[in-house]
């Protein structure tokens, strides 16, 4: 059984290296993960006509095989699926992510991003995200927020979920979304399978624009954060507020059949045929 274990945090974060050296229990692991940050980077594989990707080997305590990529979370996936990393893997993990990855947070995700990329290409993934302190901002922590993080028990929950799905790989590739609540295992009110939420926890409420001095036409944006919701209990959001780990399933993106498809489809008719 071969893991890759990436992320969108970089290759020095600390949910990283817990979590590469729990699963390490489970099968042979690799580590490959971006050289720096990639919140937010979704899906992303970068401008591949432009940039010339380089990997570095490095050091983690407890794991054989590291690798620092320059480049995205979905990258460094999809070069494990194309045999940078040697042999093919039976399985992603991603993560631990500072921050509930949630609601539309999900859409956005470096760490889900990468989650789906390797089911894209025939590999199962998990993706390991933990609320942090305020519950974060769109699914993101930073330094202030982490100070008291128990990355000890995200990376307990994701071991067991990897466990689970080693002993029986499922015979069609999926995408476990794993949100932890930033508690002590015994205090975790137990688990929940859950949908995705229309929000996450906390929210960017509004975006202002203020002049830069000495530059003329040019600004930076004021983002306002707002307060935290109040989440339905059925939701990926609402479950980590409680108390509880969430399980969703994330579902591919497939071609809708929305009533209106009628009105476009008549436009493209007339424009070029039936």
């Amino acid at each position: 059984m071969r893991i890759l274990v990436t992320n969108d945090d970089g290759i020095d974060s600390q949910g990283l290296h817990v979590l590469a050296r729990a699963v390490a229990n489970h099968g042979e692991v690799v580590v490959a993960a971006p050289d720096r940050e990639y919140s937010g980077a979704g899906a992303a594989l970068g401008a591949l006509h432009l940039i010339q990707p380089e990997i570095h080997r490095v050091t983690i305590a407890g794991i054989d095989e590291a690798w620092a990529v320059t480049g995205p979370p979905a990258l460094c996936v999809m070069f494990s699926r194309l045999g940078a990393f040697g042999a093919p893997f039976d399985l992603v993990v991603s993560g631990i992510n500072p921050g509930a990855n949630v609601g539309r947070a999900v859409y956005h995700s470096g760490t889900v991003g990468a989650a789906l990329t390797a089911r894209n290409g025939g590999v199962n993934a998990i993706a390991v995200s933990q609320a942090v302190k305020g519950f974060g901002v769109e699914g993101q922590g930073w330094d202030e927020m982490l100070v008291d993080q128990l990355w000890e028990s995200a990376a307990e929950v994701a071991e067991v979920v990897v466990a689970a799905i080693v002993a029986n790989l499922p015979p069609e590739p999926i995408v476990v979304n794993l949100n932890i609540p930033n508690l002590p295992i015994a205090e975790i009110k137990g688990w929940r399978r859950t949908i995705i939420g229309a929000m996450p926890p906390r929210t960017m409420v509004s975006a202002d624009i203020e002049p830069k001095l000495g530059h003329e036409n040019t600004f930076y944006v004021k983002m306002n954060w707002g307060d935290a919701l109040e989440l339905p209990s059925d939701t990926d959001g609402g479950a980590v507020e409680r108390g509880e780990v969430s399980i969703t399933f994330l579902s591919r993106i497939t071609g809708d059949a929305p009533t209106r498809a009628a009105v476009a489809e008549d436009a493209l008719r007339a424009l070029l045929g039936p």
